[in-house]
């Protein structure tokens, strides 16, 4: 009698355990979905103030902050402060290509497509405060 209710516990926590994995999956590929969607704007740099701003951004599980640093309507340096990131981690250099290129129309990173649109969206965040 001991082992059956041992057992039937065990089963009973596998079977939850279970249901809980398979709602945090499907939240996880709702949240993901809306990165499909979302669109990165430039932003028109010959209003910027001086200054450095911070943003951020994040759909679960995939987040990042930035503060960005403008000077003479330049973008002059990004720091990413946070990424957490998965497999993303290549997306990073998009900081760099973004102060190269003055813009947020770079390619986003092969394989790493969540990660760069996140990014982009919180330096477009940052970069919004700068102009209001």
């Amino acid at each position: 009698m001991k082992k059956k209710k041992v057992f039937l516990s065990f089963i009973f926590i596998v079977v939850v355990l279970f249901i809980i994995i398979l709602f945090s999956i499907n939240n996880m590929q709702k949240s993901l979905s809306k990165l499909d969607k979302l669109t990165i704007e430039n932003i028109n740099l010959s209003n910027a103030k001086d200054g450095t701003y911070n943003g951020s951004y994040g759909v679960f599980p995939v987040s990042a902050e930035v503060n960005v640093t403008i000077k003479n309507n330049k973008i002059v340096n990004i720091e990413l402060l946070k990424h957490n990131n998965g497999k993303g981690e290549s997306a990073e250099i998009l900081t760099e290509k973004v102060v190269e290129n003055q813009s947020l129309e770079v390619d986003i990173v092969s394989g790493a497509t969540y990660s760069s649109k996140v990014i982009l969206k919180s330096i477009e965040n940052a970069l919004n405060k700068s102009i209001n």
